[in-house]
């Protein structure tokens, strides 16, 4: 398995993503807008006009006046607002650089933020995002574009290796949130693709005031054995500080300890979510990308209408 993804492969997926049906240049209003428009409105609606009801028309939208006075049902028509800024905020730190099946966490968030990019740029949205967790090389900010630069940019980083053996930085991934509060526009979609395997208790309040501005997606990147530790027998295990441990992988104990742990952190994040009504679409390195973040949008546009 490639530790880091290839910049043409990333480039490609530029063609796919136009099966997330995320083309938005239909109405909000008619039968199809896509997952993408469906899920991400963002919070400004430019009105377009005042029609008759259609079947499959949502009745949220109905405009009650006109019914009275015409004795027809009739409802108002809005256009999704463009040129929305689009944040990708990728983590690159040691940590990603992990996968026992399928592939690689950093070529899984490569791979999902490329998928999105792609389809956000396809519809006139601006694209841009943060690059963070390296070690060496820090935080990245590129600014978001209406052309494909700021993308590129991104893509190109997020397939060159990171310094391997440095010791990683903790608060990184709140470092990130708190650069994408101070500089993205109001109403952002603000896509976090990184290891949430840790205590997330930290990040609420920041994550709190990013929603309050934004539409914020949460992306964690999961690998298989972040939550079963494989039974292997004693292993030593070297830390990126370069500490090493010997575990004993094959105790049941430990084993159901690990897996006790790893559902307490993911019960906290999406706990957390939940609270501050964020939509998070976990990622395994052992699925198809693509096919996860399209149920992750269905299961999401569902949850939206039945509300």
């Amino acid at each position: 398995m490639a530790l880091h993804p290839q910049l043409d492969d990333l480039l490609e997926l530029r063609h796919q993503a136009h099966a997330f049906g995320m083309a938005s240049n239909h109405l909000v209003n008619s039968s199809f807008s896509g997952l993408y428009s469906s899920v991400f409105r963002g919070s400004g609606l430019d009105f377009e006009e005042v029609r008759e009801y259609r079947e499959g028309d949502d009745i949220r939208n109905m405009e009650w006046k006109v019914t009275a006075r015409t004795n027809s049902p009739h409802l108002k028509v809005f256009r999704e607002e463009r040129d929305r800024s689009v944040v990708l905020c990728v983590d690159q730190g040691p940590h990603m650089n992990f996968g026992t099946r399928g592939t690689f966490k950093s070529i899984q968030a490569a791979h999902a933020a490329a998928l999105i990019g792609w389809a956000a740029n396809a519809v006139h949205d601006r694209v841009g995002g943060l690059s963070f967790g390296d070690p060496v090389a820090g935080m990245r900010h590129f600014r978001p574009t209406k052309d494909r630069r700021a993308l590129w940019r991104l893509l190109k980083t997020l397939s060159e290796p990171t310094e391997l053996g440095a010791a990683p930085t903790d608060d990184s991934l709140l470092i990130a949130l708190q650069q994408a509060e101070r500089g993205a526009a109001t109403g952002s979609l603000i896509f976090v693709l990184a290891d949430f395997n840790r205590e997330t208790q930290s990040l609420e309040t920041t994550l709190g005031r990013l929603g309050q501005r934004h539409t914020v997606v949460l992306l964690p990147v999961d690998d298989p054995a972040d939550r079963a530790l494989p039974d292997m027998g004693r292993v030593v295990f070297a830390g990126a500080d370069g500490a090493t441990a010997e575990v004993d992988t094959a105790n049941p104990a430990g084993r159901a300890a690990y897996t006790r742990l790893w559902e307490s952190h993911r019960a906290a994040l999406l706990g957390m979510a939940n609270r501050l009504a964020t939509l998070a679409i976990p990622l395994s390195t052992d699925e198809d990308v693509h096919k996860t973040l399209a149920k992750g949008l269905q299961f999401s546009a569902r949850t939206r209408v039945l509300r």
